[in-house]
């Protein structure tokens, strides 16, 4: 993540819900022919077997629209977000909430994430099926490490907190 930027944050006076904006820069790890190729070098290069680093025309920087609502009443956060960068090749919406579980006791959340991935290059279904793999397999190891990390800050609170509480009773 190398910027973030708010753009819209509003309370609605009547539900407490926070809704916010956001569009978040990163550099990508796509592969460089998915960054560099254009449609029209596309055709070239796969005749010719050429070098797949020119194409699609992009760069490593990648930038994602981000809509969050948290609602205090129920302690539920909904977050989707989808691709701005590359999205007329492919589209990644993806839908994350947390809310407190119903099956476990107060001090757990439920945590569950959504993706829909689409390539948008109609005439190379091949080609679209290949990126559409490689995008499914690219999300869930990035959802894992994700995950991951926030489980990491999450437990590094509560044993902060825990350990505080601990002082306090000493």
């Amino acid at each position: 993540m190398v910027s973030v930027d708010v753009l819209d944050r509003t309370i609605d006076p009547s539900t407490g819900v926070v809704r916010t904006e956001r569009v978040l820069g990163c550099k990508q790890s796509a592969p460089r022919w998915v960054v560099k190729v254009s449609l029209l070098d596309l055709w070239s290069v796969l005749c010719a077997k050429g070098n797949l680093t020119q194409m699609l025309g992009g760069s490593d920087d990648a930038f994602v629209r981000e809509v969050s609502f948290v609602d205090p009443s129920t302690s539920r956060t909904t977050i989707t977000s989808v691709n701005l960068s590359l999205s007329q090749y492919i589209t990644v919406l993806e839908q994350i909430t947390y809310e407190p579980s119903q099956t476990s006791p107060l001090s757990r959340t439920s945590f569950r994430q959504t993706a829909e991935i689409q390539a948008r290059l109609g005439l190379w279904k091949t080609v679209s099926d290949r990126l559409e793999s490689w995008s499914v397999e690219r999300f869930t190891s990035n959802a894992q490490k994700g995950r991951e990390g926030f489980e990491g800050v999450l437990r590094a609170l509560w044993e902060r907190r825990h350990g505080e509480m601990q002082q306090l009773e000493a």
